[in-house]
């Protein structure tokens, strides 16, 4: 089954990370960063099956080089807390073939990136798991006709009413920056993942695929369902495995959950509409439509015939229960379950969405715990000998502190290599807390967990009630076949319809 997956980051110096790191593991290669002098060397990660670079017209041939292009971007970008690409994560269709997949991932990249003026370093990963993927990391700066960097923004002076510079106390002009580009509108993510979808649904309906995606969440479009969770790449090969995961009950608890309410409301507009279509004019008494509940039913056997007063007396259960004592009655029922059920489905879905958050929260918070000593170990082996100061010492001296620096260089990249996962688990969980904690440092688990406990009671009450009123519908599509029936012997009997137009009812 196709899916919509896609995640957009920005890769920051600020942040421990590097562009030359960055493309070197996802491209598998081996990669001197020129800033750092650090070599990372990723050429035994498998599952590499496709790179390229794609370049603007006015970008420069030697850019393809993949170890060219981003030591280039860090010489460009040397502050410390220097943005310097931009990496774009989407998960590919199974359904499609890997030479479909490439040429998908191909044109949607043009279309969005380099058409646009920037450089795109994509690489495809499939490990035969069932989980296809493409990284794209893209340019931040854009290039100038000459094919050199151009400049992130500028500075504009903002004048008066005469057109004259305005002069601050601290004696500057008054200016704002202006961005050169527009790739960091906020507009730019909603823009990208819809082009991802439209491009992706293409290719599924050329290949004669029915399966269509949709980047908006279940909340925006508006449908009322559960969202399914990212198995994520472990959770995925022990689902693959025949082993079954928390991620993966939950998703299918989602989606077995979605496809009932799905036909739950299908069956109760079905019912609304009828009413809208045979509003009663002459309506029939409830005596004479549980009389009809059963009429018109070929019952050959014992067991049909049993089954059919067990129909019976759920319905007259239904309609004392409710007092249900005319069809104008059994109008407002319908009505008010149709809302009923609009309302506990929607709250279904805003527990799950905040059941989800508080699952990631606690998640990432298990991996900060997990992972701290790891990466705090990581970061004490980063080399302590800056390169460039090595050029103010004694030849002697010089060729000591690089061989410690290349020594050094070595155990930190062997560490990180041996230690990824973890390390990148850590960073994860920094980044998502850096971002949610709005610079509060404590993390209240203790209150997410209650929080959590509090919602799953919650969600169960609202699911037992969604089924409740499910079990209802049956009862009322015996009572819409029961006046069905009594109207059609109305009409073979010449009789006067029941029937006009009561909207009214409604």
């Amino acid at each position: 089954m196709a899916i919509f997956h896609m995640n957009i980051q920005v890769i920051s110096r600020g942040k421990g990370k590097s562009a030359v790191a960055a493309a070197a593991y996802r491209a598998a290669e081996n990669i001197k960063n020129d800033y750092n002098g650090r070599t990372h060397n990723y050429t035994r990660k498998s599952g590499i099956v496709h790179t390229e670079i794609m370049l603007p017209q006015n970008a420069p041939a030697e850019f393809s080089d993949r170890s060219v292009l981003w030591n280039s971007v860090e010489q460009i970008d040397c502050n410390s807390n220097a943005q310097l690409a931009r990496e774009i994560e989407f998960a590919l269709p199974v359904e499609l073939s890997m030479e479909q997949s490439i040429s998908l991932a191909r044109e949607y990249v043009k279309k969005h990136f380099t058409d646009k003026g920037m450089i795109a370093d994509m690489c495809i990963h499939d490990k035969q798991d069932g989980n296809p993927h493409c990284h794209v990391l893209l340019s931040l700066r854009p290039l100038n006709q000459n094919g050199t960097w151009g400049a992130k923004s500028r500075k504009e002076y903002i004048l008066d009413g005469n057109g004259e510079r305005i002069k601050l106390p601290s004696g500057e002009w008054k200016s704002r920056k202006v961005t050169s580009v527009d790739w960091n509108d906020k507009t730019k993510a909603e823009e990208w993942r819809k082009g991802w979808a439209d491009v992706l649904n293409k290719y599924l309906v050329q290949n004669g695929i029915s399966e269509k995606v949709d980047h908006r969440s279940f909340e925006r479009q508006g449908n009322g369902l559960t969202p399914t969770i990212h198995l994520g790449y472990v959770a995925h090969r022990m689902e693959q495995r025949g082993i079954r995961t928390e991620r993966g009950d939950y998703n299918r608890w989602a989606q077995s959950l979605n496809n009932e309410i799905k036909q739950t409301k299908a069956r109760i507009r079905k019912m609304k509409d009828w009413l809208y279509k045979h509003p009663i004019h002459n309506p029939p008494s409830m005596v004479e439509i549980m009389g009809g509940v059963g009429k018109g039913k070929t019952l050959r056997t014992d067991w049909q015939r049993v089954r059919n007063l067990q129909t019976q007396a759920k319905v007259l259960s239904f309609l004392l229960n409710n007092n249900i004592r005319s069809v104008e009655d059994f109008a407002d029922m319908v009505v008010r379950t149709n809302e009923r059920l609009g309302v506990v489905t929607d709250n279904i879905k805003k527990a799950e969405r905040r059941l989800n958050t508080l699952a990631t929260h606690l998640a990432h918070a298990e991996n900060h715990r997990k992972h701290k000593s790891i990466y705090q170990k990581y970061q004490s082996l980063a080399p302590k000998t800056d390169p460039a100061a090595m050029n103010s010492l004694n030849p002697f001296t010089r060729n000591k502190s690089a061989k410690d620096h290349e020594a050094a260089t070595k155990k930190y990249d062997a560490y990180y290599a041996k230690h990824a996962d973890e390390i990148e688990a850590y960073q994860a969980a920094k980044a998502h807390f850096d971002t949610v904690m709005n610079g509060r440092t404590t993390l209240p688990i203790a209150n997410w967990q209650k929080e959590q406990k509090e919602l799953a009671a919650k969600r169960y009450t609202l699911c037992d009630e969604y089924y409740s009123l499910k079990e209802e519908i049956p009862n009322m599509e015996a009572i819409r076949r029961s006046v069905d029936t009594l109207m059609r012997d109305d009409l073979q009997q010449g009789q006067p319809t029941r029937v006009s137009s009561v909207k009214h009812l409604l």
